[in-house]
């Protein structure tokens, strides 16, 4: 698959989000968050585990698990100022405005995951393996559920429309904007290895995964529909070549 059409097939992800909002009635936006989340939980989980750590590690990187720690710890500043929109929360008050900060948070995580995607197909990474292949579809699939909420946030704020769907067309362009960078700028220019940038990914990945399948259960207790959910996009993950 081209490069172009995979940032294509991104931006489609997140414009599929907003059109589900438009369509869905108010009592199941909610539900359908929790569900697409919880199979992009497993889903990213599976990723991790069984495509980007085994690749990770079969390089000479010494300090693969501290950039791994750096991007679970950089996720969890990021969602200081998202509020957690990554897995689902939108606890935002309808009449508000959304915050500025909500969106460059959202736009920063989005743009850093990107990046890997652009170095393999720029030559910088080519020795990652098939780990990228999955990163993307990692990302794809988690855009959806977070594009949803997103978009219902936008919608129960003072927005409109008509800004509602510009903030989300410039949110789907995030993450190829990522991808374009890590195209032309080789990390080792600026005296980083393409491992770090992959690593941090990582790190933010398991932030995410495990937050969204702790954040699936009620009471402590997971509901056979969402643990059905978690389950398919592991076992999809794990065959994904």
């Amino acid at each position: 698959m081209s490069f172009i059409l995979l940032q294509v097939f991104l931006i489609l992800s997140v414009l599929l989000g907003g059109l589900l909002v438009s369509y869905l009635k108010a009592n199941y936006k909610r539900h359908t968050i929790k569900l697409t989340l919880a199979f992009s939980g497993g889903f990213l989980l599976a990723i991790v585990f069984c495509h980007l750590l085994p690749d990770l590690y079969q390089h000479d990187f010494e300090t693969t698990g501290l950039y791994i720690l750096i991007g679970f710890l950089l996720q969890l500043i990021l969602e200081y100022f998202s509020g957690g929109i990554e897995h689902g929360h939108t606890d935002s008050k309808a009449g508000l405005s959304v915050p500025l900060t909500l969106f460059l948070a959202l736009s920063i995580h989005s743009i850093i995951e990107g990046f890997p995607l652009g170095n393999v197909e720029g030559g910088h990474a080519s020795h990652i393996g098939h780990g990228h292949g999955s990163l993307f579809w990692g990302i794809l699939f988690h855009q959806i559920p977070v594009a949803i909420a997103l978009m219902s946030l936008f919608v129960d704020s003072n927005m409109g429309i008509r800004k509602s769907w510009l903030f989300l067309i410039l949110f789907a362009l995030t993450t190829p904007l990522g991808a374009v960078i890590g195209l032309y700028v080789n990390p080792e220019d600026v005296g980083l290895d393409v491992h770090v940038i992959l690593a941090i990914v990582v790190g933010m990945f398991l932030h995410i995964s495990t937050t969204i399948i702790f954040e699936t259960s009620e009471n402590h207790r997971i509901n056979l529909l969402k643990l059905l959910c978690i389950l398919v996009g592991g076992v999809l993950a794990m065959f994904l070549s």
